[in-house]
């Protein structure tokens, strides 16, 4: 089957699949699903088709995506009553999760999957929704090379580059180291911010000031101005879903005999988010700021 012949699947419709998925639907016939059923009305409207059940979904594409919120919702869409594995078509099919889990997570998922002749790839990503806009994230992966190559038309429709790090969740592993940094990097943009304003700084040309420096990163430059200006829409992730990955990169040091002082003491900060008031878990991650600029953490 030749990549213009291929026919795409997408589950997870949230501020990172719809995007991606439109990006497949560009490229080709595309079916889509999602938990909540309305989040595919625009993407069928621009004539994707819609699944009623993720079994419904794989018999209907080649190749699946799959970006949602945790291990569970990934168990759930893979393994439930109506997940991939009762799919009339399953055999030969391959499934990139680009979903965010813990890697023995994603192992023990890869096994199961494979019992019913389903490849499966952990393709967590990076470079959040502007990258998702542009269809230039940046894929991690695991699994066995030969699903990998044959995923790689629907992957590289919606990545710049991808790394095959290894067997089944070693993408995830690498994902993990990934938001040790992004997480930590978050808290001191936040913190930076709001002691620059308090300290009399023009806060609004912070990043501009140090792009290209030793202390620029992509979130500094996202992310700074708009906690410069206490924006928080369009919400382009959100703080409880950093708690949730730094958690998870917790119990993976502690499991490798890992020491991780910086992400514990962030951890905590995170996790103070819930106990201020005016400030939820659901915020963007812009909110951050307001740990700082309020009365101190």
């Amino acid at each position: 089957m030749t990549g213009n012949d291929l026919r795409f699947g997408f589950a997870g419709l949230g501020v990172m699949g719809v995007p991606m998925a439109r990006h497949l639907l560009a490229a080709g016939p595309t079916t889509v699903w999602n938990r909540t059923a309305s989040r595919a009305d625009p993407l069928v409207a621009e004539g994707a088709a819609r699944a009623e059940t993720p079994a419904a979904l794989l018999d209907a594409a080649d190749l699946v995506g799959v970006c949602v919120l945790d291990g569970a919702a990934v168990r759930e869409l893979a393994l439930g009553p109506n997940g991939f594995v009762h799919a009339k078509g399953k055999a030969g099919k391959v499934i990139v999760d680009f979903s965010t889990i813990a890697p023995d997570q994603a192992r023990a998922i890869a096994a199961e999957m494979a019992e019913h002749g389903i490849g499966w790839i952990d393709a967590p990503v990076s470079g959040g929704v502007p990258a998702a806009e542009a269809a230039s994230l940046i894929v991690l992966a695991g699994g066995a090379e030969e699903h990998i190559a044959r995923a790689h038309p629907l992957i590289d429709l919606v990545s710049a580059r991808l790394t095959h790090l290894g067997p089944s969740g070693a993408g995830q592993l690498a994902k993990l180291c990934n938001q040790m940094i992004v997480a930590n990097n978050m808290m001191v943009i936040a913190e930076t911010i709001a002691f620059g304003r308090k300290a009399g700084v023009d806060v609004t040309h912070l990043a501009a000031a140090l792009k290209g420096g030793f202390a620029d990163s992509t979130p500094l430059q996202i992310f700074g101005p708009r906690m410069a200006t206490h924006t928080v829409e369009p919400k382009l992730g959100g703080i409880g879903v950093m708690l949730k990955d730094l958690l998870m990169a917790a119990e993976a040091a502690a499991d490798a005999g890992a020491i991780t002082p910086t992400s514990s003491h962030t951890i905590d900060l995170y996790r103070s988010v819930a106990e201020r008031g005016g400030m939820s878990l659901d915020d963007d991650i812009s909110a951050l700021v307001n740990l700082f600029d309020d009365q101190g953490a």
